[in-house]
């Protein structure tokens, strides 16, 4: 016991260090970015536990707070009232206690909810238990809850819910309410009798969210599912269940509570190298109307910062009827808007190549919001270098309108015209490019370490005209130099 103590009170004092250190940061560093979440120093990767309550938003993330690589996980959490400005908050989850080396037992990923019917009887008050849906590694499927609006975690004495199988390798629970069943559903990821061939996502239910029974298998898939029910075509007498796996890839089909029907193949929901582990956030207000996404950019480089890891910027998510099929479109939220610095906008541009004229010359910075429709006319190729600079040249984005492609970073992507336009939304920060094509049919998360200094914008076109028909361009404040 009394080493067990001992090394509880040596966790809680490098904890209490590292927050008082953090509360110094400057989080102005060349590659911290400036509107993306990060974590104010030590390592990060999948967004876990992420619930609207009580008009915060509330993220969890996988993080180790002993060092800038991955292990020792426990639930680092902080919240928003605006998905741009967050407050740290003490760390969440840690290792459960019959951890007996450094990562049995330790905090995986999982999801959190609402208990607003005290079925299970953790409330205190007129304020509804918050639960907490986690993957203790190697010890099984846990619960936590919280009866001060999350500022404090506990166990659940009854843990674990699901007990750990060694075949099996169950992890990443994700847990919400079906109404049309009146039951609540969690998705498991597993690999049945151990059978890698199987692994995939299982369904339980419960009525109490303690006991869970078994309900289907659906392989195919692997690590940190999500389930979410969207209207098609933003009608609400139409609507499809979209089933993601760990890289966010999708299938979009049927859900009855127990089976997942896929009515598609599975698609790619973003083409760039670094996007994983996507989470949709619990309990948002039925008057939003929105499902918002957010996800882990992994793989990053953040050369000689204190911390390493990076969010992808929170998106909306959408369905939408082509003539080819239906596609999940995914769009930054509207509220990157409160970040807009005075702009510059550009309409009916016709630009011939081989003039030496850069049209967003006057544009500097190194955090950007770029909207643009242009219409391809003769033109072979078109794009933007950015963070470019009389050093260096920047970091290309080009579309190739001879074969339909963008690319970026290494990685390309098809994106067809449509009406003859390409329509493209960027988010720049300083160590992200994210490209929204066509309204976010086509999306490419990429991360990447330019010069330090470079801020200057170039846009270019070869082989022939292209006229710009619209395009906005704003700087972005950080949102460490403004309060929420």
């Amino acid at each position: 016991m009394r080493n067990t103590l001992t090394q509880v009170f040596a966790i809680l004092s490098l904890l209490l260090f590292c927050a008082e250190k953090a509360a110094g940061q400057p989080n102005n560093e060349s590659y911290r970015p400036q509107f993306h979440f990060t974590p104010a120093q030590n390592w990060m990767n999948d967004p876990n536990g992420l619930l609207y309550f009580d008009g915060e938003y509330h993220l969890f993330y996988q993080h180790n707070p002993l060092g800038n690589e991955w292990g020792f996980m426990n639930w680092g959490h902080a919240v928003s009232t605006d998905l741009l400005h967050w407050e740290h908050l003490p760390i969440a989850i840690t290792p459960d206690e019959d951890s007996r080396d450094k990562e049995r037992c330790t905090a995986w990923s999982g999801s959190a909810l609402v208990d607003e019917r005290n079925l299970t009887g953790l409330q205190q008050g007129d304020q509804p238990a918050l639960l907490i849906f986690y993957t203790s590694y190697q010890c099984g499927q846990r619960l936590a809850y919280s009866t001060d609006k999350g500022r404090t975690w506990l166990k659940y004495e009854g843990n674990p819910l699901i007990p750990f199988d060694e075949k099996d390798d169950a992890r990443d629970p994700k847990v919400f309410w079906h109404e049309p069943s009146q039951k609540y559903v969690m998705l498991l990821w597993r690999k049945p009798d151990g059978d890698e061939r199987s692994q995939g996502i299982s369904f339980y239910n419960s009525s109490d969210l303690i006991n869970w029974q078994f309900q289907s298998h659906l392989p195919g898939f692997y690590e940190c599912p999500d389930l979410v029910e969207l209207p098609v075509n933003r009608r609400p007498d139409e609507k499809r269940w979209v089933i993601f796996d760990g890289d966010g890839s999708y299938h979009i089909g049927q859900f009855d509570g127990t089976h997942f029907t896929p009515e598609t193949i599975k698609l790619k929901s973003d083409f760039g190298a670094n996007y994983y582990a996507t989470q949709t956030w619990n309990n948002l207000p039925e008057a939003d109307g929105r499902t918002i996404q957010i996800a882990w950019m992994r793989g990053a480089n953040f050369p000689d910062m204190p911390f390493n890891g990076q969010m992808g910027f929170p998106c909306e998510l959408s369905l939408k009827t082509y003539l080819d099929g239906m596609y999940l479109l995914r769009n930054p939220v509207k509220e990157i808007e409160l970040l807009h610095e005075k702009g510059f906008a550009f309409e009916d541009k016709n630009l011939i190549p081989g003039l030496n004229q850069n049209l967003v010359k006057k544009v500097k910075g190194d955090c950007l919001h770029i909207i643009g429709t242009f219409n391809l006319k003769t033109v072979s190729s078109f794009g933007f270098l950015v963070r470019h600079s009389k050093k260096e040249t920047g970091t290309e984005i080009r579309y190739d309108a001879t074969k339909n492609t963008l690319s970026c970073l290494g990685q390309a992507a098809t994106l067809a015209p449509e009406d003859g336009k390409i329509k493209l939304e960027i988010l720049l920060d300083r160590a992200s490019i994210e490209i929204f094509g066509n309204d976010g049919k086509m999306v490419m998360t990429n991360s990447f370490t330019p010069e330090a200094e470079a801020t200057e914008l170039v846009l270019y076109n070869t082989g022939g005209e292209l006229l710009v028909e619209k395009l906005e361009i704003y700087p972005l404040k950080s949102i460490y130099e403004q309060e929420p």
